[in-house]
């Protein structure tokens, strides 16, 4: 175990404690990218309509720790925060005046989970999900 130093403990008591990946944290909304399950931009949680994605990946990981940017107006995070209220998933509103980033929603484990697509480029909309639904039930009907 590595002995700390007077002069490592003044610079704590100066400026908090060391972190790891300073800049990744801030970028991610005080956590680490390995760690996110979806990752959503600033301008797509000011959308009036909830990303069904991120609902769905709630409902899948309630062990999760939603992360919203408090840089964003309260009534474009409000929706998420409902979401996250409704499947008991906690949530911390980030603001960091000093560092602004175009990450506006992070859904994140305790734990590394290395996910590759972060992002959620589309949203799909309920609608086209119902049609693929109901593709099974006509190919019955209308069999070749």
């Amino acid at each position: 175990m590595k002995k700390t130093t007077v002069d490592e403990i003044l610079q704590q008591g100066i400026y908090g404690p060391l972190e790891t990946k300073p800049d990744e944290r801030r970028k991610f909304l005080g956590t680490l990218r390995e760690r996110i399950v979806i990752a959503l931009k600033k301008s797509q949680v000011g959308e009036n309509a909830v990303y069904p994605q991120v609902e769905q990946h709630m409902k899948e990981k309630p062990q999760s720790h939603l992360f919203l940017n408090g840089n964003l107006n309260y009534e474009a995070l409000s929706k998420y925060v409902k979401l996250a209220t409704k499947y008991k998933i906690e949530h911390t509103i980030v603001t960091n005046k000093e560092h602004d980033t175009e990450i506006g929603l992070v859904l994140a484990m305790d734990h590394a989970i290395d996910k590759e697509d972060i992002y959620i480029t589309k949203k799909v909309p309920a609608q086209l999900q119902e049609v693929k639904k109901s593709k099974g039930f006509f190919s019955k009907i209308f069999k070749k």
